[in-house]
């Protein structure tokens, strides 16, 4: 016999295991961005303790002027460097959401689809178009989620794409102007 509390149930356990995984991988990323600030802060602070004193033992204009040029382009790199590493981060963080996404999508209308079928076999008479209309939007809401996902994609290699290739540009720039 068809017990729709039991699937819901069931459905209701998922859900919850996917909170659980979300709050992990959120937890995960924080953590590596959390690492990636703190080192960055090390850097920084190591660099201007370093500058400083390197400004402290200048002796004329000239030193002073090649001093201020290089400390600009050892800033660049550093913040080109700080950029990629966080874009990476990003990007990868959204590859996990968007894998732990599809897999809770793809559970979850497989899950209903089930319901709907085992509802459906102990429908009263006459609820068949009822059921038919279910399915119906059931699988138009599939299919709608399915093409923005693979319009998300592309939007998403795109963006990728883009800032690969600004990042290569100011890499390029910079290393240009030594």
């Amino acid at each position: 016999m068809y017990n729709a509390t039991e699937q819901f149930a069931e459905l209701n356990k998922v859900g919850v295991a996917n909170a659980t995984r979300l709050a992990a991988l959120s937890i995960e990323n924080a953590e590596k961005l959390f690492k990636l600030n703190v080192t960055a802060a090390k850097v920084a602070f190591a660099h201007g303790v370093e500058n400083a004193q390197a400004v402290a033992g200048v002796k004329d204009v000239q030193e002073l002027m090649a001093l201020r040029a290089k400390v600009a382009e050892e800033n660049v790199q550093a913040a080109v460097g700080y950029g990629r590493t966080l874009y990476a981060l990003a990007s990868e963080a959204q590859g996990n959401y968007t894998a732990l996404a599809e897999e809770a999508w793809n559970a979850y209308s497989k899950n209903v689809a089930a319901i709907v079928d085992k509802a459906s076999k102990n429908a009263p008479a006459g609820a068949d178009a009822a059921v038919n209309a279910f399915k119906s939007t059931f699988a138009a809401s599939t299919a709608a989620f399915d093409q923005f996902q693979r319009a998300t994609k592309q939007v998403a290699n795109l963006a990728d794409a883009s800032v690969r290739a600004a990042a290569a540009s100011t890499a390029k720039s910079t290393k240009g102007r030594k």
